[in-house]
């Protein structure tokens, strides 16, 4: 009876770093009449990670802005991890959450960019819906998260680069996908209506009517604090250097340190 549970569903996964605003993509698509998504948990945001037993959270490996550094977070189809048992016990544990009437089962957890082709192993009937954000703002947000808004120059080029790192092992990663469906964050804020809508449309379901508010020109402090930081005696030097090492990495996927509104095609 739980394999024909398991193999009669959808799956949704919603993939993007911390402070990538991915919570409010995950309650929008939630809203949608024929998806079920976490809601009331006992997990922080929801996140399916910690509402179960097969694989480590994110916190095991330094939390945000530090797991994708190690090489055991990132998990493929030939992690051990991978059986029949897992597969039953994962969605076991997650179906306490879930309305099973539903065919689409959705879940979001930041670690999920580094796991989808995992994921895909295990739930072969997989969308993957990721979401990127400026490197910066993300970088930002992350360093005020931990440092109790506290801005600490010395440590975001570390952040900073764990950006990269996840992104370009999820671009790797997304060659084995199957069915993915990447968005900015600066995109969806701009047209969050018919990004939405796309994402329905992607997945199979009927167009909805999105009841998530979505604030824009969030990342404009950020963006100015990183001009503030330019001007600074260390800081500059700092940022002047990250520029000239990671400038091209970044463009790659549509961002720029330089010009800081352009937004640009993902790069392969």
């Amino acid at each position: 009876m739980e394999e024909s549970n398991i193999s009669r569903h959808r799956y949704i996964f919603v993939c993007g770093l911390h402070r990538s605003g991915t919570s409010v993509l995950f309650r929008a698509l939630r809203d949608h009449p024929e998806v079920s998504g976490f809601q009331g948990t006992p997990s922080p945001e929801d996140e399916g990670m910690h509402l179960q037993s097969v694989y480590l959270p994110s916190g095991r490996y330094g939390g945000a802005g530090a797991f994708g550094f190690h090489p055991e977070a990132h998990l493929t189809e030939s992690s051990p991890l991978v059986s029949e048992a897992n597969r039953k016990r994962l969605f076991s544990e997650w179906s306490r959450y879930w309305d099973l009437s539903k065919t689409y089962l959705l879940e979001k957890s930041p670690p999920n960019i580094i796991r989808t082709r995992f994921l895909q192993a295990m739930f072969p009937d997989s969308y993957f819906i990721i979401m990127l954000r400026h490197p910066l703002a993300v970088s930002y947000a992350t360093q005020k998260w931990y440092r109790k808004y506290r801005i600490n120059w010395r440590n975001f080029p570390r952040i900073f680069e764990h950006w990269l790192v996840c992104h370009e092992l999820f671009q790797e990663d997304q060659k084995y996908l199957n069915r993915s469906f990447v968005v900015k964050y600066e995109e969806l804020v701009a047209e969050p209506d018919q990004w939405v809508n796309d994402m329905y449309r992607f997945l199979g379901l009927s167009d909805s009517s999105m009841s998530q508010k979505i604030l824009s020109g969030v990342n404009n402090r950020y963006f100015s604090l990183w001009q503030k930081n330019l001007s600074g005696f260390f800081s500059g030097r700092v940022n002047r250097k990250l520029i000239e090492r990671f400038e091209p990495r970044v463009r790659c996927f549509g961002y720029s340190l330089t010009d800081l509104d352009w937004i640009g095609p993902i790069s392969n």
